[in-house]
Order: structure tokens, then sequence, then C-alpha cells
């Protein structure tokens, strides 16, 4: 059983729990909104039945932990909650993609992408 342990039990595999907010019902969008005002809020929009999406979340995941850039990270399933994400889509003037992510500072949307250019995106503040 040790060695099974050393093989998959890597001190190099270190997993850190991302912290995600999870966002669930409008109420939390004028909350999210003046938190905006003290530091950037990153709105992950993820559809978990696309393989692309799931793909993107990982990535990004692992970039914001190198990155350690200091935001509220809301973490909001297309699935459960779409008329959340179409009342987004209508709030802040984009189109509902996935996955999508929005990044708002000072009460407005700053910065968006979707699919891939997610990855691209920079949550560093300006």
């Amino acid at each position: 059983m040790s060695l099974f342990n050393r093989i998959f039990s890597s001190s190099e595999k270190e997993t850190t729990a991302f912290p995600w907010i999870p966002l669930q019902d409008e109420g939390q969008l004028e909350d999210l909104k003046m938190a905006s005002k003290s530091k950037p809020q990153i709105v992950f929009k993820h559809s978990t039945s696309c393989g692309l999406s799931s793909m993107i979340l990982r990535r990004f995941e692992k970039s914001q932990l190198q990155a350690e850039v200091e935001a509220d990270y809301y973490y909001l399933d297309l699935i459960r909650f779409r008329q959340l994400s179409n009342t987004i889509a209508e709030m802040f003037e984009v189109p509902h993609q996935s996955p999508q992510l929005l990044i708002v500072r000072d009460g407005k949307l700053r910065a968006h992408a979707s699919h891939s250019a997610v990855l691209d995106l920079s949550t560093e503040q300006e």
C-alpha cells in the first residue's frame, strides 16, 4: 500500500480547493456590484454538460491559483440557473455564452470573454 501512496500521493500534486462563491440568486448581483468597488468580482459561467467548459474551468482555476489575484470568484452553473445567466446578460449587456468570464469593477463590467478566450483574459487589476 505504501508504494501505491507514493505513486498517487506525490507532494507535488498539492490540491487546493478553489474559493468559488456559488452564484444562485439575483439578490447576489447587487452585493457583487457593491463589492466590486473594493476589489474585482469575477464571474465564471459554466455549463456542467459541456466538456470544453469543464476543461476551461480547470485551466482557469489553475491559472488563478498561480496568479494569486485578490478578487472574489463567483461560479454560475448554467444548467441549474439559466434564468440568472439571462439576467446577468441583460444587466451587463453581454450575450449569454458558455464558458464565459466576466470581470466587474466599480459596479461595471470591465472585461468579458467566452470559450477558450477566457484563458487569455487578464484578471489582474489595471
